[in-house]
């Protein structure tokens, strides 16, 4: 049943060889880190003489005064300006309404200087102005003025007439036979090859002073209406006149054009 065996001893020497080898290595270790730091704390000692240290003294900052602002200056009073009773005016120029006054010139233009105001107190000064508080005068109210030396009125324009409004232009009908002046169409080669032929009809506008301001067919031969229009633009006529005022007429002239 068992054919081979295997004896087994104890591990106890190892195991004990083994923990004296752990515990020197630790001890070497730690023998060593001490030197190390042995050393390295008397060579810092030895080095502190020779560096170079700076001394920094923290110094705590000065107070400075405050500067007490000086007190403003309260502004001075403005004298004010006292208020006049009475009415000042570099010239006297009576008011339009005092018929009683006539003045010496009359002026188209009107003048810069207002007039003595009824009722109210006016002395002649350098400047012209009214009184805030007005003190009435006896008599005519101009106070101890009596009356302007010299009264300059100034005329208004008078308005502008109505402009007319244009009145309508008025019918003629046929204007043939009233024209001073009908030119003749010429007949254009173009409706002579065509022998077109027959009436055309031009509508016309006449002004005041009996001259066409505008001129178009109505009807007729298409080659024809062209010349018949150049013709009717030239045509001239007496001035018409309705209740004694020119007017403008409307009418027709018409052109007969026979074949070639």
């Amino acid at each position: 049943m068992f054919d081979n065996l295997v004896e087994s001893g104890s591990h106890k020497q190892d195991l004990g060889r083994k923990g004296s080898f752990i515990l020197g290595t630790v001890a070497i270790y730690a023998v060593l880190f001490t030197t190390v730091f042995v050393v390295g704390i008397i060579w810092y000692d030895a080095a502190l003489g020779e560096q170079d240290l700076e001394l920094t003294t923290l110094v705590a900052p000065v107070p400075v005064p405050q500067v007490q602002k000086a007190p403003e200056k309260q502004e001075e009073a403005k004298p004010t300006k006292a208020e006049q009773n009475v009415d000042i005016r570099k010239e006297l120029i009576a008011d339009v309404s005092r018929t009683e006054l006539v003045p010496k010139e009359v002026s188209a233009k009107a003048s810069d200087i207002p007039p003595v105001r009824r009722g109210v107190t006016t002395v002649v000064g350098t400047e012209s102005s009214n009184a805030a508080a007005p003190i009435s005068g006896p008599g005519t109210g101009t106070g101890i003025v009596a009356g302007p030396t010299k009264v300059n009125i100034a005329d208004e324009p008078p308005p502008p007439p109505a402009p007319t409004p244009p009145r309508a232009p008025i019918s003629g009908g046929v204007l043939n036979g009233k024209a001073i002046s009908l030119p003749k169409p010429a007949y254009p080669a173009i409706a002579r090859t065509a022998h077109a032929s027959g009436t055309v009809v031009v509508q016309v506008l006449i002004d005041e002073n009996g001259n066409v301001v505008s001129a178009h067919a109505v009807s007729g031969h298409p080659l024809l209406t062209a010349v018949a229009v150049a013709a009717a633009r030239g045509a001239r006529f007496s001035p018409t006149k309705l209740s004694g005022q020119p007017v403008k007429v409307t009418g027709v002239i018409t052109y007969n054009f026979v074949a070639q």
